[in-house]
C-alpha cells in the first residue's frame, strides 16, 4: 500500500475510522529529517501492506498537530483501530519504525 496524504478534514476517516494499523507520520516540507523518513516509510509500506501509512503536513494541519501534541518534526504516531498505541518523536530507521508497529 502507497503512503497516502491526510489533512483535518479528511483525518478521521482515514486514520480514526480505520481498523487495524495505522503509522500517521506529521512531518514539514522544510524538516530534514522529515525527507530522511520519507523513503523509510515507503519501505515499511511495501513490507506491511497490512499496515496503512498517512503522512499530515503539521503547516497545513496545525490543528491537528496541536490536538496530538506534536511538538517536533517528525512525530509518527501509531494507531491501532483509532486508538493511540506508540508515539516517537525524530528519525527512526527501517527497524525503528517497525518496532513501533508492535
Amino acid at each position: 500500500m502507497a503512503v497516502i496524504h491526510a489533512s483535518q478534514a479528511d483525518f478521521d476517516n482515514v486514520v480514526l475510522n480505520a481498523k487495524g494499523t495505522v503509522l500517521v507520520d506529521f512531518f514539514a516540507t522544510w524538516c530534514g529529517p522529515c525527507k530522511m523518513l520519507a523513503p523509510v516509510l515507503e519501505k515499511v509500506a511495501d513490507k506491511h501492506p497490512d499496515v496503512k501509512i498517512v503522512k499530515v503536513d503539521v503547516d497545513q494541519s496545525s490543528d491537528l498537530a496541536s490536538k496530538y501534541g506534536v511538538m517536533g518534526v517528525p512525530t509518527m504516531i501509531v494507531f491501532k483501530d483509532g486508538q493511540i498505541a506508540n508515539k516517537a518523536v525524530g528519525y527512526k530507521n527501517e527497524a525503528g519504525v517497525e518496532a513501533m508497529l508492535g
